[in-house]
């Protein structure tokens, strides 16, 4: 129906006829002239209507139409009047003046402005989705992301990837999170699972010699939500057989570079590669943001000999640390202020919050200052490069938690004290330990997933030291959230069924959820590893938004809900009927 759309014209198709169709966005009536903001999801032209021009009959057509009414308009491009052109728009050099216009619709009153600054709430912006999407910010996410996933798919097709669907209806498996069920009418009793990732899948597609798979696959968890967690999620899912870890990386370091050039992000390689423990002990996250510093710094030595007790004592403990960071501008804070980051803390784990605030006059606030000798707080100085105006916080725990508190209070800090974060910031976190303690299940639990490759010269101490085994995994680590991550797989049904031994499975267990994979592995399985890319987090990444749900389409709440269309929902008693299913 057009021949232009809204956001093209410029300058050189001054005196084209040319056809637009839109939305009426902003209508101003100048008295002799009407001026229209016609919207599309390419952009903005301003049209404009003469009653001079052409007997005057758009022009009275245009005094009745209304915002976000759909229109068609015929006219001329011209160049705006001297002194009125909008440098805020790519087309503002220019108008079209109308000779024609049709109304292919009316439209009702929206519940809210289609503006970016829009002032309403996000359930109504969800209740009301389809309205929310014309806004020119929401259309250019929808753009970006749809933009980024080809460049992606770009990327691995000329590298020789083979892009490969895999069932949406499939087994469930424990990988994590509760799985979304589906009963089955012809089999009654029995369930399908949604899956929450590809991973047994692609395994098996490896053993049947695809070599090369990726696939942009929807994925189901249903878990508790928070802001860039959905039920049903996005990601890149990728993998390779006969490879080692740096083949895998090396290549997706190129497809990862390839994709955020075409958007205009540079990404140098190779990348940065942090040991797991390296990222915990120097910023307390396995995802480090690393634009801004504030590191954490291991003191337990400086107070090995000191009269406050907690700090001594955990010197005198092996299992124990003194740990600090330092919130450089927060010593000038009040009293009041910094107390009350200990309720801070608490959310990350601690019992407590010790902190040292050095004032600017060169006094010193703290309530366990006066334990501390001159020796240990010129050492302490020292070592965490204090100046007037800094806020020392210290942590006494066990490694992993004291690392876990102060990560916790260093990306705390950087939003409070605004600390600035410029650009992107790329890197692999490796080598994470194979398994973690579950504490509530007083049993070990995967760090990864089961099914990761342990570091062959670790092997030997599965049985006697568990949690020191390490594993062939990176993470892919974009300003401070893990945007993607992978590992080596196991490929020996024996070494597989012992990992899944540790992890509490019995055999008759593991062969009743994993013998088609068990089976899978002893028919010459090759080496394989892989990798999956969050696509809602990375796009969320380069939208500058806060929530991924600014770059889905049709986003659930917090609570799971689609307060678009009132899902979930009830279904009928016939419904459940048919799949053998009753409410209690």
């Amino acid at each position: 129906m057009h021949t232009r759309t809204c956001g093209e014209l410029r300058p050189e198709n001054i005196g084209e006829e040319v056809t637009l169709t839109g939305w009426v966005w902003h209508r101003r009536d100048h008295g002799g002239l009407i001026f229209v903001d016609l919207r599309d999801r390419d952009g903005v032209t301003q049209i404009s209507f003469d009653p001079e021009h052409s007997g005057g009959t758009a022009f009275h057509t245009a005094e009745n139409i209304r915002s976000e009414w759909p229109i068609k308009v015929t006219g001329t491009v011209r160049e705006r009047p001297e002194g009125q052109a909008n440098e805020k728009l790519d087309t503002g050099e220019v108008e079209v003046l109308v000779s024609e216009i049709v109304v292919l619709n009316t439209s009702k009153t929206p519940p809210f402005q289609i503006e970016d600054r829009v002032d309403t709430s996000e359930d109504v912006r969800l209740r009301y989705r389809y309205l929310d999407l014309r806004r020119p910010k929401m259309m250019a996410n929808l753009k970006m992301r749809s933009d980024f996933t080809f460049a992606i798919r770009e990327a691995l097709h000329k590298r020789d990837f083979m892009e490969v669907e895999t069932p949406s209806l499939f087994k469930s498996t424990p990988e994590g999170a509760r799985d979304f069920l589906v009963p089955s009418r012809t089999q009654p009793g029995h369930f399908y699972a949604l899956p929450q990732s590809p991973q047994l899948l692609k395994q098996l597609l490896m053993v049947g010699g695809v070599e090369r798979y990726y696939q942009v696959a929807k994925c189901f968890r249903d878990e508790d939500l928070r802001a860039d967690r959905q039920p049903e999620f996005t990601q890149v899912d990728i993998e390779m057989s006969f490879v080692d870890e740096d083949d895998v990386m090396g290549e997706l370091e190129e497809v990862l570079a390839d994709a955020f050039s075409a958007m205009g992000v540079k990404m140098e390689l190779p990348l940065r590669r942090i040991n797991y423990w390296d990222a915990m002990d120097t910023y307390g996250s396995d995802k480090p943001d690393t634009r801004f510093g504030m590191e954490l710094h291991d003191v337990t030595s400086i107070f090995a000999n000191s009269k406050f007790k907690l700090f001594a004592s955990a010197a005198a403990d092996d299992k124990l640390f003194v740990k600090a960071i330092n919130a450089k501008g927060a010593g000038k804070w009040p009293r009041a202020k910094i107390d009350r980051l200990a309720d801070v803390a608490a959310t990350f784990g601690a019992k407590g919050l010790a902190y040292i605030a050095f004032r600017e006059d060169g006094s010193v606030t703290s309530p366990i200052v006066k334990f501390f000798s001159d020796e240990e707080m010129a050492a302490l100085r020292s070592e965490m490069d204090v100046e007037p105006g800094d806020l020392v916080m210290f942590a006494v725990a066990e490694r992993l938690q004291a690392d876990e508190i102060l990560g916790g209070m260093r990306n705390h800090m950087a939003d409070a004290l605004e600390v600035k974060r410029e650009g992107h910031d790329f890197l692999w976190v490796v080598n994470f330990p194979l398994f973690h303690w579950d504490e509530d299940r007083k049993a070990y639990a995967a760090e990864h997933q089961p099914f990761t490759q342990p570091i062959e010269a670790d092997i030997d101490r599965l049985d006697s030291d568990p949690l020191s085994v390490g594993s062939w995994t990176y993470d892919f680590v974009m300003d401070g959230f893990e945007a993607g991550g992978g590992g080596m797989r196991i490929h020996n049904a024996d070494l597989q069924m012992k990992i899944l031994e540790k992890l509490g499975f019995t055999e008759e267990r593991a062969e009743e959820q994993f013998g088609f994979l068990m089976e899978a592995l002893r028919f010459g399985a090759p080496p394989m590893g892989g990798f999956a890319l969050g696509l809602d987090r990375v796009c969320m990444l380069l939208a500058g938004a806060d929530s991924i749900r600014e770059v889905m389409a049709f986003p659930k709440t917090s609570s799971g809900s689609d307060l678009m269309s009132g899902a979930p929902s009830e279904v009928t008693g016939a419904q459940l009927k048919d799949v053998s299913l009753r409410l209690l």
